[in-house]
Protein backbone atom coordinates (compact mmCIF):
# COMPACT_ATOMS: atom_id res chain seq x y z
CA UNK A 1 0.00 0.00 0.00
CA UNK A 2 1.18 3.50 -0.80
CA UNK A 3 2.61 5.27 2.26
CA UNK A 4 -0.07 7.76 3.25
CA UNK A 5 1.71 9.13 6.33
CA UNK A 6 3.86 11.61 4.41
CA UNK A 7 3.60 14.20 7.20
CA UNK A 8 2.38 14.58 10.79
CA UNK A 9 0.81 17.94 9.95
CA UNK A 10 -2.93 18.45 9.52
CA UNK A 11 -2.95 22.11 8.46
CA UNK A 12 -5.78 22.74 5.94
CA UNK A 13 -6.72 19.03 5.99
CA UNK A 14 -10.26 17.75 6.46
CA UNK A 15 -10.35 15.55 9.55
CA UNK A 16 -12.65 13.14 11.38
CA UNK A 17 -12.39 13.05 15.18
CA UNK A 18 -12.71 9.79 17.11
CA UNK A 19 -12.99 9.22 20.87
CA UNK A 20 -12.98 5.84 22.61
CA UNK A 21 -14.18 6.04 26.22
CA UNK A 22 -12.77 3.14 28.24
CA UNK A 23 -14.03 1.41 31.39
CA UNK A 24 -15.26 3.68 34.14
CA UNK A 25 -13.99 6.93 32.62
CA UNK A 26 -15.74 9.95 34.18
CA UNK A 27 -14.91 12.26 31.27
CA UNK A 28 -17.89 12.98 29.02
CA UNK A 29 -17.05 11.87 25.42
CA UNK A 30 -18.67 15.02 24.00
CA UNK A 31 -16.51 17.26 26.22
CA UNK A 32 -13.42 15.27 25.32
CA UNK A 33 -14.21 15.65 21.63
CA UNK A 34 -14.79 19.39 22.15
CA UNK A 35 -11.20 19.72 23.36
CA UNK A 36 -9.90 17.52 20.54
CA UNK A 37 -11.76 19.72 18.06
CA UNK A 38 -10.18 22.83 19.60
CA UNK A 39 -6.75 21.18 19.28
CA UNK A 40 -7.45 20.22 15.65
CA UNK A 41 -8.59 23.74 14.76
CA UNK A 42 -5.52 25.18 16.49
CA UNK A 43 -3.41 22.96 14.20
CA UNK A 44 -5.28 24.40 11.19
CA UNK A 45 -7.50 21.40 10.38
CA UNK A 46 -11.11 21.53 9.17
CA UNK A 47 -13.32 19.23 11.28
CA UNK A 48 -15.88 17.33 9.19
CA UNK A 49 -17.29 14.93 11.78
CA UNK A 50 -17.04 13.28 15.19
CA UNK A 51 -17.34 9.63 16.25
CA UNK A 52 -17.22 8.10 19.72
CA UNK A 53 -17.58 4.66 21.21
CA UNK A 54 -17.64 3.32 24.77
CA UNK A 55 -15.70 0.11 25.40
CA UNK A 56 -14.60 -1.83 28.46
CA UNK A 57 -11.10 -2.09 26.97
CA UNK A 58 -9.41 -1.18 23.67
CA UNK A 59 -9.51 -3.59 20.74
CA UNK A 60 -5.95 -5.00 20.43
CA UNK A 61 -5.78 -4.50 16.65
CA UNK A 62 -7.76 -1.32 16.00
CA UNK A 63 -8.39 0.20 19.48
CA UNK A 64 -11.99 0.97 18.43
CA UNK A 65 -14.44 -1.83 17.55
CA UNK A 66 -14.15 -3.37 14.07
CA UNK A 67 -17.73 -2.47 13.16
CA UNK A 68 -17.01 1.14 14.07
CA UNK A 69 -13.84 1.06 11.96
CA UNK A 70 -15.90 0.05 8.94
CA UNK A 71 -18.28 2.97 9.61
CA UNK A 72 -15.30 5.29 9.82
CA UNK A 73 -13.89 3.93 6.55
CA UNK A 74 -17.23 4.55 4.81
CA UNK A 75 -17.42 8.11 6.22
CA UNK A 76 -13.83 8.79 5.10
CA UNK A 77 -14.57 7.62 1.54
CA UNK A 78 -17.90 9.46 1.28
CA UNK A 79 -16.60 12.80 2.66
CA UNK A 80 -13.04 12.85 1.23
CA UNK A 81 -11.46 12.88 4.70
CA UNK A 82 -7.68 13.46 4.73
CA UNK A 83 -6.95 12.40 8.32
CA UNK A 84 -8.62 10.55 11.18
CA UNK A 85 -7.55 11.84 14.60
CA UNK A 86 -8.04 9.69 17.71
CA UNK A 87 -8.41 11.28 21.14
CA UNK A 88 -6.39 8.35 22.48
CA UNK A 89 -2.78 7.18 22.23
CA UNK A 90 -2.46 4.37 19.69
CA UNK A 91 0.28 1.78 19.20
CA UNK A 92 2.22 1.69 15.90
CA UNK A 93 0.48 -1.59 15.00
CA UNK A 94 -2.96 -0.10 15.64
CA UNK A 95 -2.17 2.93 13.49
CA UNK A 96 -0.96 0.68 10.67
CA UNK A 97 -4.10 -1.50 10.83
CA UNK A 98 -6.43 1.52 10.91
CA UNK A 99 -4.69 3.13 7.94
CA UNK A 100 -4.97 -0.06 5.90
CA UNK A 101 -8.71 -0.32 6.59
CA UNK A 102 -9.58 3.37 6.09
CA UNK A 103 -6.97 4.09 3.37
CA UNK A 104 -6.44 7.35 5.24
CA UNK A 105 -3.79 8.88 7.48
CA UNK A 106 -4.45 8.20 11.17
CA UNK A 107 -2.99 10.31 13.97
CA UNK A 108 -3.41 9.99 17.71
CA UNK A 109 -3.72 12.69 20.38
CA UNK A 110 0.02 12.91 21.06
CA UNK A 111 0.86 13.39 17.37
CA UNK A 112 -1.69 16.19 17.11
CA UNK A 113 -0.25 18.00 20.14
CA UNK A 114 3.24 17.58 18.70
CA UNK A 115 2.06 19.13 15.43
CA UNK A 116 0.75 22.17 17.33
CA UNK A 117 3.96 22.47 19.33
CA UNK A 118 6.04 22.43 16.13
CA UNK A 119 4.11 25.40 14.71
CA UNK A 120 4.08 27.32 18.02
CA UNK A 121 7.77 26.97 18.97
CA UNK A 122 9.33 30.37 18.31
CA UNK A 123 12.59 30.44 20.28
CA UNK A 124 15.60 28.19 19.72
CA UNK A 125 15.03 26.64 23.16
CA UNK A 126 11.40 25.73 22.42
CA UNK A 127 12.35 24.34 18.99
CA UNK A 128 14.95 22.04 20.53
CA UNK A 129 12.45 20.79 23.09
CA UNK A 130 9.82 20.13 20.42
CA UNK A 131 12.37 18.34 18.21
CA UNK A 132 13.33 16.04 21.09
CA UNK A 133 9.71 15.24 21.98
CA UNK A 134 8.87 14.57 18.33
CA UNK A 135 11.84 12.26 17.77
CA UNK A 136 11.23 10.33 21.00
CA UNK A 137 7.65 9.76 19.88
CA UNK A 138 8.69 8.89 16.31
CA UNK A 139 11.48 6.43 17.17
CA UNK A 140 9.31 3.36 17.95
CA UNK A 141 7.14 4.14 14.91
CA UNK A 142 9.87 4.26 12.25
CA UNK A 143 8.48 1.27 10.37
CA UNK A 144 5.50 3.41 9.32
CA UNK A 145 7.23 6.75 8.94
CA UNK A 146 10.19 6.46 6.56
CA UNK A 147 8.89 8.94 4.01
CA UNK A 148 8.77 11.94 6.36
CA UNK A 149 11.68 11.02 8.64
CA UNK A 150 14.01 13.42 6.83
CA UNK A 151 11.68 16.33 7.71
CA UNK A 152 11.36 15.31 11.37
CA UNK A 153 15.06 14.73 11.93
CA UNK A 154 16.06 17.94 10.20
CA UNK A 155 13.42 20.13 11.87
CA UNK A 156 15.75 21.63 14.45
CA UNK A 157 18.84 21.95 12.31
CA UNK A 158 19.80 18.30 12.75
CA UNK A 159 20.53 15.53 10.30
CA UNK A 160 18.53 16.62 7.24
CA UNK A 161 17.95 14.06 4.54
CA UNK A 162 18.57 11.19 6.96
CA UNK A 163 16.68 8.62 4.93
CA UNK A 164 18.93 9.18 1.97
CA UNK A 165 22.13 8.44 3.91
CA UNK A 166 22.78 5.32 1.82
CA UNK A 167 26.55 5.82 1.87
CA UNK A 168 26.68 4.87 5.54
CA UNK A 169 24.97 1.51 5.01
CA UNK A 170 26.89 -1.67 5.79
CA UNK A 171 26.55 -4.92 3.83
CA UNK A 172 23.05 -6.29 4.25
CA UNK A 173 22.03 -3.53 6.65
CA UNK A 174 18.38 -2.56 6.39
CA UNK A 175 17.21 1.02 5.88
CA UNK A 176 15.20 0.82 9.13
CA UNK A 177 18.39 0.11 11.11
CA UNK A 178 20.06 3.14 9.52
CA UNK A 179 17.05 5.32 10.35
CA UNK A 180 17.05 4.17 13.98
CA UNK A 181 20.77 4.82 14.40
CA UNK A 182 20.46 8.32 12.94
CA UNK A 183 17.46 9.18 15.10
CA UNK A 184 19.17 7.88 18.26
CA UNK A 185 22.22 10.01 17.45
CA UNK A 186 20.05 13.10 16.96
CA UNK A 187 18.14 12.42 20.22
CA UNK A 188 21.43 12.20 22.15
CA UNK A 189 22.58 15.49 20.56
CA UNK A 190 19.33 17.27 21.47
CA UNK A 191 19.46 15.96 25.04
CA UNK A 192 22.97 17.39 25.44
CA UNK A 193 21.85 20.80 24.16
CA UNK A 194 18.74 20.84 26.35
CA UNK A 195 20.80 19.77 29.38
CA UNK A 196 22.99 22.82 28.83
CA UNK A 197 19.83 24.96 28.64
CA UNK A 198 18.71 23.38 31.94
CA UNK A 199 22.00 24.40 33.58
CA UNK A 200 21.71 27.92 32.20
CA UNK A 201 18.11 28.18 33.40
CA UNK A 202 19.12 27.04 36.89
CA UNK A 203 21.83 29.73 36.98
CA UNK A 204 19.28 32.35 35.90
CA UNK A 205 16.81 31.20 38.54
CA UNK A 206 19.50 31.19 41.24
CA UNK A 207 20.47 34.73 40.25
CA UNK A 208 16.91 35.77 41.11
CA UNK A 209 17.00 34.17 44.57
CA UNK A 210 17.05 37.61 46.22
CA UNK A 211 13.62 38.33 44.73
CA UNK A 212 10.27 36.74 45.46
CA UNK A 213 9.30 34.79 42.32
CA UNK A 214 5.78 33.96 41.12
CA UNK A 215 4.83 31.65 38.23
CA UNK A 216 1.54 31.44 36.36
CA UNK A 217 0.43 27.87 35.72
CA UNK A 218 -2.82 26.48 34.39
CA UNK A 219 -4.69 24.76 31.62
CA UNK A 220 -4.00 26.04 28.14
CA UNK A 221 -6.21 29.01 27.17
CA UNK A 222 -7.10 29.72 30.82
CA UNK A 223 -5.99 33.34 30.38
CA UNK A 224 -2.47 33.25 31.84
CA UNK A 225 -0.94 35.49 29.16
CA UNK A 226 -3.83 37.97 29.43
CA UNK A 227 -3.29 38.09 33.20
CA UNK A 228 0.46 38.54 32.67
CA UNK A 229 -0.26 41.59 30.50
CA UNK A 230 -2.75 42.96 33.04
CA UNK A 231 -0.19 42.75 35.87
CA UNK A 232 2.97 43.83 34.00
CA UNK A 233 4.08 45.69 30.88
CA UNK A 234 5.39 42.51 29.23
CA UNK A 235 2.99 42.62 26.21
CA UNK A 236 2.91 38.82 26.03
CA UNK A 237 1.39 37.37 22.85
CA UNK A 238 -2.28 36.54 23.40
CA UNK A 239 -4.57 34.51 21.12
CA UNK A 240 -7.82 32.66 21.79
CA UNK A 241 -6.30 29.31 20.83
CA UNK A 242 -4.72 26.42 22.70
CA UNK A 243 -0.94 26.70 23.24
CA UNK A 244 -0.74 30.27 21.93
CA UNK A 245 2.85 30.40 23.19
CA UNK A 246 5.38 27.83 24.39
CA UNK A 247 8.00 30.28 25.62
CA UNK A 248 8.43 31.40 29.22
CA UNK A 249 8.25 35.16 29.81
CA UNK A 250 9.44 36.87 33.03
CA UNK A 251 8.75 40.48 34.03
CA UNK A 252 8.60 42.73 37.08
CA UNK A 253 5.26 42.95 38.84
CA UNK A 254 5.14 46.03 41.08
CA UNK A 255 2.93 45.35 44.11
CA UNK A 256 3.40 48.61 46.00
CA UNK A 257 5.85 51.49 45.77
CA UNK A 258 9.37 50.01 45.56
CA UNK A 259 8.26 46.43 46.22
CA UNK A 260 8.08 44.12 43.22
CA UNK A 261 8.15 40.41 42.49
CA UNK A 262 9.29 38.54 39.37
CA UNK A 263 6.30 37.08 37.50
CA UNK A 264 6.70 34.30 34.91
CA UNK A 265 4.24 32.90 32.37
CA UNK A 266 4.64 29.20 31.49
CA UNK A 267 3.38 26.82 28.82
CA UNK A 268 -0.23 25.73 29.32
CA UNK A 269 -1.18 22.18 30.25
CA UNK A 270 -3.83 19.88 28.79
CA UNK A 271 -5.47 16.66 29.91
CA UNK A 272 -3.22 13.64 29.31
CA UNK A 273 -0.26 15.80 28.27
CA UNK A 274 2.19 13.25 26.80
CA UNK A 275 4.86 12.35 29.34
CA UNK A 276 7.71 12.87 26.87
CA UNK A 277 6.45 16.42 26.28
CA UNK A 278 6.54 17.14 30.03
CA UNK A 279 10.08 15.75 30.18
CA UNK A 280 11.25 17.71 27.12
CA UNK A 281 9.75 20.96 28.42
CA UNK A 282 11.26 20.67 31.89
CA UNK A 283 13.58 23.59 31.09
CA UNK A 284 10.58 25.73 30.13
CA UNK A 285 8.86 24.71 33.38
CA UNK A 286 11.97 25.48 35.44
CA UNK A 287 10.43 28.82 36.47
CA UNK A 288 7.50 26.99 38.06
CA UNK A 289 9.74 24.39 39.69
CA UNK A 290 11.81 27.05 41.50
CA UNK A 291 9.10 29.68 42.09
CA UNK A 292 8.22 30.84 45.61
CA UNK A 293 4.53 30.99 44.69
CA UNK A 294 2.39 29.46 41.92
CA UNK A 295 -0.71 31.24 40.66
CA UNK A 296 -2.92 28.44 39.32
CA UNK A 297 -5.21 30.17 36.81
CA UNK A 298 -8.51 28.36 36.13
CA UNK A 299 -11.04 29.30 33.44
CA UNK A 300 -14.25 29.04 35.49
CA UNK A 301 -16.39 29.82 32.44
CA UNK A 302 -15.42 26.42 30.99
CA UNK A 303 -17.91 23.61 31.70
CA UNK A 304 -15.01 21.23 32.48
CA UNK A 305 -13.20 23.65 34.81
CA UNK A 306 -12.85 21.11 37.64
CA UNK A 307 -11.41 18.43 35.33
CA UNK A 308 -8.97 20.99 33.93
CA UNK A 309 -7.94 21.95 37.46
CA UNK A 310 -7.21 18.29 38.28
CA UNK A 311 -5.27 17.86 35.01
CA UNK A 312 -2.97 20.72 36.02
CA UNK A 313 -2.49 19.20 39.48
CA UNK A 314 -1.45 15.96 37.79
CA UNK A 315 1.25 17.70 35.73
CA UNK A 316 2.44 19.64 38.80
CA UNK A 317 2.90 16.30 40.54
CA UNK A 318 5.01 15.07 37.61
CA UNK A 319 7.39 18.03 37.96
CA UNK A 320 7.42 17.85 41.81
CA UNK A 321 5.46 21.09 42.33
CA UNK A 322 2.29 19.80 44.01
CA UNK A 323 3.49 20.72 47.53
CA UNK A 324 4.45 24.30 46.62
CA UNK A 325 2.60 27.35 47.88
CA UNK A 326 -0.26 27.60 45.35
CA UNK A 327 -2.81 30.41 45.10
CA UNK A 328 -5.90 29.39 43.14
CA UNK A 329 -7.20 32.10 40.77
CA UNK A 330 -10.61 31.78 39.08
CA UNK A 331 -10.39 33.73 35.82
CA UNK A 332 -13.06 34.82 33.27
CA UNK A 333 -15.77 35.40 35.88
CA UNK A 334 -17.27 37.98 33.48
CA UNK A 335 -18.00 35.23 30.93
CA UNK A 336 -19.52 32.40 32.96
CA UNK A 337 -22.92 31.62 31.41
CA UNK A 338 -23.69 28.57 33.60
CA UNK A 339 -23.50 27.55 37.24
CA UNK A 340 -19.87 26.42 36.92
CA UNK A 341 -18.53 29.43 38.82
CA UNK A 342 -20.95 29.00 41.74
CA UNK A 343 -20.11 25.30 42.01
CA UNK A 344 -16.36 25.99 41.90
CA UNK A 345 -16.68 28.69 44.57
CA UNK A 346 -18.36 26.14 46.84
CA UNK A 347 -15.68 23.52 46.20
CA UNK A 348 -12.75 25.97 46.51
CA UNK A 349 -13.84 28.88 48.75
CA UNK A 350 -10.23 30.08 49.16
CA UNK A 351 -9.87 30.85 45.43
CA UNK A 352 -9.70 34.45 44.19
CA UNK A 353 -12.26 35.37 41.47
CA UNK A 354 -10.93 37.72 38.76
CA UNK A 355 -11.34 38.79 35.15
CA UNK A 356 -7.90 39.45 33.65
CA UNK A 357 -9.52 40.91 30.52
CA UNK A 358 -11.65 43.45 32.42
CA UNK A 359 -9.39 43.99 35.44
CA UNK A 360 -11.96 42.70 37.94
CA UNK A 361 -10.46 41.45 41.22
CA UNK A 362 -6.86 42.37 40.32
CA UNK A 363 -6.49 44.52 43.46
CA UNK A 364 -7.48 41.56 45.69
CA UNK A 365 -5.01 39.34 43.84
CA UNK A 366 -2.22 41.86 44.40
CA UNK A 367 -3.05 42.04 48.11
CA UNK A 368 -2.93 38.24 48.41
CA UNK A 369 0.43 38.00 46.61
CA UNK A 370 1.81 40.90 48.67
CA UNK A 371 0.87 39.02 51.85
CA UNK A 372 2.67 35.91 50.55
CA UNK A 373 5.73 37.93 49.50
CA UNK A 374 6.13 39.89 52.73
CA UNK A 375 4.79 37.40 55.29
CA UNK A 376 2.76 38.27 58.38
CA UNK A 377 2.83 41.91 59.50
CA UNK A 378 5.09 42.53 62.50
CA UNK A 379 4.90 45.44 64.92
CA UNK A 380 8.48 46.71 65.37
CA UNK A 381 10.46 49.20 67.39
CA UNK A 382 13.63 50.18 65.55
CA UNK A 383 16.42 52.44 66.81
CA UNK A 384 19.00 54.00 64.51
CA UNK A 385 21.32 57.02 64.51
CA UNK A 386 19.93 60.34 63.24
CA UNK A 387 22.55 60.37 60.49
CA UNK A 388 21.42 56.99 59.10
CA UNK A 389 18.65 57.71 56.62
CA UNK A 390 18.64 54.23 55.08
CA UNK A 391 16.55 52.60 57.80
CA UNK A 392 13.67 55.16 57.85
CA UNK A 393 13.67 55.08 54.02
CA UNK A 394 13.44 51.28 53.97
CA UNK A 395 10.58 51.27 56.48
CA UNK A 396 8.67 53.91 54.49
CA UNK A 397 9.16 51.99 51.24
CA UNK A 398 8.31 48.51 52.54
CA UNK A 399 6.23 49.08 55.66
CA UNK A 400 4.33 51.73 57.59
CA UNK A 401 5.96 54.08 60.14
CA UNK A 402 3.52 54.59 63.03
CA UNK A 403 5.63 57.04 65.06
CA UNK A 404 9.06 58.67 64.92
CA UNK A 405 10.76 59.96 68.12
CA UNK A 406 14.13 61.73 68.41
CA UNK A 407 16.28 60.99 71.49
CA UNK A 408 19.72 62.69 71.59
CA UNK A 409 21.53 61.38 68.50
CA UNK A 410 19.10 58.50 67.97
CA UNK A 411 15.78 58.01 66.23
CA UNK A 412 13.20 55.62 67.70
CA UNK A 413 10.82 54.31 65.05
CA UNK A 414 7.64 52.36 65.64
CA UNK A 415 6.56 50.61 62.43
CA UNK A 416 4.91 47.59 60.82
CA UNK A 417 6.82 45.39 58.38
CA UNK A 418 6.39 41.98 56.75
CA UNK A 419 8.27 39.12 58.42
CA UNK A 420 10.03 38.15 55.18
CA UNK A 421 11.45 41.70 54.91
CA UNK A 422 12.90 41.67 58.40
CA UNK A 423 16.16 40.11 57.21
CA UNK A 424 16.80 42.97 54.76
CA UNK A 425 16.12 45.49 57.53
CA UNK A 426 18.60 43.79 59.89
CA UNK A 427 21.25 43.87 57.15
CA UNK A 428 21.09 47.68 57.41
CA UNK A 429 22.49 47.27 61.00
CA UNK A 430 20.03 49.22 63.17
CA UNK A 431 21.18 49.98 66.72
CA UNK A 432 18.17 48.06 68.00
CA UNK A 433 15.37 46.08 66.40
CA UNK A 434 12.61 44.69 68.57
CA UNK A 435 9.49 42.83 67.51
CA UNK A 436 6.77 44.07 69.84
CA UNK A 437 4.35 41.37 68.65
CA UNK A 438 4.26 38.35 68.64
CA UNK A 439 7.81 37.83 70.04
CA UNK A 440 11.00 39.87 70.23
CA UNK A 441 14.55 39.79 68.96
CA UNK A 442 17.31 42.32 69.22
CA UNK A 443 20.20 43.13 66.92
CA UNK A 444 23.01 45.63 66.89
CA UNK A 445 25.75 46.27 69.44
Amino acid sequence: MENIRTTLKVHSETVLLVNVSLGESTICPADSLDELEALAKTAGAVVAGRVYQKRSRPHPATYIGKGKVEQIAEFVKRNNIDTVIFDNDLSPAQIRELEEITNCKVLDRSELILDIFVTRARTHEAQLQVDLAQLEYTYPRLTQMWSHLDTVVGAGGGVAGAVGAIGTRGTGEKQLEIDRRIVKKRIACLRRQIKEIDRRKERQVCARSKHFTVSLVGYTNAGKSTLMNALTDSKTYVEDKLFSTLDTKTARWVLERDLYVLLSDTVGFVRDLPHHLVASFRATLEEAIHADLLLHVVDVSHPQAEQQLEAVHKVLEEIDCRDKDILLVFNKIDRQPTGTFEMMKTLYPQALPISARKGIGIDKLMEAVLARATGEKLHLQVVCSQGDGRIPSYLRAHGVIISETYDDSKVVLEATLGRKQLGNLKRLNPLECEIISPGSIRSGP
